[in-house]
């Protein structure tokens, strides 16, 4: 059903001396994308059409391979055309590391599969990461006004993405705790095997715990420059983490789960834990959430992914590619100016929006999109 993209030119990461780009995308029965294959021309691709045409489907794709995740939060099965068995996405990316680089992913009901030069990936720790991408939304004010467990799935998705040992850490609490749920929801009266997972619990939320903690210690530095070069001076911004346990150890964590026990039982829960974590926002030192205006709030989250896409590349060494969801439209022409002045290096920015960008943005490659065809704008 879906052919794998053959690379061009570069092989080798020392014949690529530029950031990270897609050069080509072919995506077939993606949403409702039938058949596109697009030449991504340049450092900057903006797609215009009205809504509903497959723009942001568009970008979903290109950042599922960042994460093997969709960033709307849709499961695969979800991202596959009405009708059809399969969709496919290809990709020839440009790489800092790995020269030019063919990546296959294809999924349906039968699961997914991801291909690329190393092989078929086997474990999403040796491919998470590896081709980063940081999306700006319209939706992005979710991560400010929305609840906790929105916050803790950026936060997750950011730093598994650069470290494979605390993704192992996630994966494994969530495993834990689901596990004691359902024996509490069975009554708990097994409580050899409950104090088993809550001690691999424990073991995990340790891990968990530490990883987050130095994660938004060097988040909110890199926030903090962001938001600076956003707005007017004066303004300061940081992040906070908001752990829901103060244990430190994972003794003192399986301790705490014991205690609670009566109580999860009767909810047939777990109610305390880093699955119930926050991180907070606050601006020129107050809650951002209850005092940010509207426009203080939109830089607040486009500095966010600034900062991301910063922590990317200091992490990895590789220059994430931008992709600007509808976003730069809401900003009037001074944060506009801002936003592109602050983007440090030369990244590549796919962006969409249903009017044509300013003139003083730089040249474009444009695409028109309508009924789910790509094709170059018509001059």
């Amino acid at each position: 059903m879906f052919h794998r993209l053959q690379a061009g030119s570069y092989s080798r990461a020392d014949d690529y001396p530029f950031p990270m780009r897609f050069a080509q995308v072919t995506l077939q029965h993606f949403r409702n994308l039938p058949l596109a294959q697009v030449a991504l021309q340049g450092r900057r691709t903006f797609l215009c059409g009205a809504n509903g045409q497959g723009k942001t489907n568009f970008l979903e794709a290109l950042g599922y391979v960042t994460a093997l995740r969709s960033f709307r939060g849709a499961e695969p099965r979800a991202l596959v055309a009405l009708g059809q068995a399969q969709a496919g996405l290809g990709f020839v990316v440009e790489h800092e590391e790995f020269g030019e680089s063919c990546i296959a992913i294809t999924f349906g009901t039968d699961g997914r599969t991801v291909e690329w030069e190393r092989g078929k990936v086997a474990r999403l720790a040796d491919f998470i990461g590896k081709f980063p991408t940081v999306v700006f939304s319209s939706q992005d004010n979710q991560l400010l006004r929305g609840s906790p467990a929105v916050r803790r799935r950026w936060l997750d998705l950011t730093l598994a993405a650069m470290d494979g040992g605390y993704l192992a850490a996630l994966q494994g609490y969530t495993r834990a705790v689901a596990e004691r749920n359902m024996l509490l929801k069975q009554g708990g009266r097994d409580a050899a095997t409950l104090e088993a997972f809550e001690h691999e619990a424990s073991a995990h939320a340790v891990k968990l715990g530490a990883g987050r903690q130095a994660g938004v210690a060097a988040l909110s530095e890199l926030f903090r420059v962001a938001h600076a070069r956003l707005v007017p001076e004066g303004e300061q911004a940081a992040l906070i983490y908001a752990p829901d346990t103060a244990a430190a150890t994972a003794a003192e964590f399986a301790a705490q789960l014991l205690k609670s026990r009566p109580r999860d039982t009767l909810l047939k829960s777990t109610e305390r834990g880093p699955h119930r974590d926050d991180l907070e926002f606050v601006l020129t030192g107050r809650p951002a959430k209850n005092f940010a205006s509207e426009g203080q709030q939109r830089c607040l989250v486009i500095a966010l992914r600034l900062a991301q896409g910063m922590y990317f590349k200091a992490r990895s060494g590789i220059e994430p590619v931008l992709l600007c969801d509808d976003v730069l439209g809401e900003l009037d022409p001074e944060r506009r100016r801002k936003f592109w002045a602050s983007l440090d290096g030369q990244p590549q920015v796919v962006a969409t929006g249903t009017a044509l960008p300013d003139a003083d943005a730089g040249d474009w490659q444009v695409l028109e999109v309508r009924g789910g065809a790509i094709a170059e704008a018509r001059t």
